[in-house]
């Protein structure tokens, strides 16, 4: 159950994560025209969270001069990667509005971004601060941008302040311009000719993957007929970027269960999910999509860079109410 809410200013930090992520776009897209492909791809450090990279350096020293500049007048914890996994306090004791926890994935995706491939997206989200206590369920206020390729002419914006809706905005690159966009996820109920996508990113424990892919899909499909292509598998490595699809009508279905095939396997801190990949699942949640563990339970972990986390997201309840015993069954049965 969900704690009571820490009367935080919701339109003042929709506003202001708005600005930060819109700053962050812009240094990062001037770092990106000025430095050459092979510096974004430079693998600066290995931290607890994950490897960080030469493009993530850049936006990593903006944050925290953000960050910096909003602790003058706000008290606050950042959690993010690369920094202490207990997060950065900024402001002194009592200074603004309550205390708060906010946690950041400054580029979701780069893998994808420093090789000029698929946008990114660069995700941020508030919590009232309970100290160690507080969690994915105590999220009150989520904003992603993507980050786009040096192709790319637009970037979508998306937020959402619990209990009021999703919203969105698509801006336009060259022109400086935006227009609202409608948050509307897909209303089908069933996968068939739609994207249903179960993650298999990273070498490591994919055969387990491909049965419980096969298992899945021969259950809410039938048996597999070769003449058709009755589903479609996006492998975005980016978490933010499904959630985003998922609200935006283009995915239908994401399983990502690395968490318990490392486990199945033995590892012991592998390459996985993690609460800053989806501190913006309350959009996709706000905007009617179902975002939850494999099991069907709430997504609840503490807000740090450590917690490994597996998680799937359905378009709608009603495709969650088919799919959701379906994946809880085959992943004990093939993850058990």
């Amino acid at each position: 159950m969900r704690r009571v809410n820490a009367r935080l200013d919701a339109p003042m930090l929709v506003q202001r994560l708005r600005e930060m992520q819109a700053a962050l776009r812009l240094s990062l897209s001037l770092h990106m025209q000025a430095q050459a492909r092979d510096a974004w791809s430079r693998a600066e450090r290995d931290d607890a969270g994950d490897t960080i990279f030469g493009i993530d350096v850049a936006v990593e020293e903006q944050l925290l001069e953000q960050c910096r500049r909003w602790g003058e007048t706000q008290r606050f914890r950042l959690v993010a990667e690369g920094l202490d996994p207990r997060g950065v306090t900024f402001g002194e004791e009592g200074r603004g509005g309550p205390p708060f926890v906010l946690i950041v994935d400054p580029i979701d995706g780069t893998r994808g971004l420093m090789f000029d491939k698929r946008s990114a997206f660069c995700l941020m989200a508030v919590a009232p601060e309970r100290g160690p206590a507080t969690s994915l369920a105590d999220i009150e206020v989520a904003v992603m941008t993507e980050l786009p390729t040096t192709r790319q002419a637009t970037s979508d914006v998306l937020w959402a302040v619990r209990g009021h809706g999703a919203h969105g905005e698509r801006f336009d690159l060259r022109t400086g311009t935006s227009r609202n966009i409608d948050v509307v996820p897909s209303s089908e109920t069933t996968v068939r000719y739609g994207f249903a996508t179960v993650a298999a990113y990273f070498r490591g424990g994919k055969e387990l993957i491909a049965r419980l892919d096969d298992a899945i899909f021969e259950r809410a499909l039938g048996p597999w007929n070769p003449e058709k292509v009755e589903a479609f598998c996006d492998q975005y490595i980016c978490s933010g970027g499904h959630l985003a699809e998922l609200a935006l009508g283009r995915d239908r279905f994401v399983l990502d269960a690395r968490k318990l095939v490392c486990e199945k396997l033995g590892a012991r801190s592998p390459l996985c999910c993690r609460p800053y990949d989806l501190c913006c699942a309350l959009i996709a949640e706000e905007a009617g999509c179902v975002v939850a563990d494999p099991f069907g339970r709430p997504l609840d972990a503490p807000l740090d860079t450590t917690t490994n986390l597996a998680w799937a997201g359905y378009a709608n309840a009603k495709l969650a109410a088919l799919l959701q015993p379906i994946v809880r069954e085959e992943v004990e049965r093939v993850l058990g």
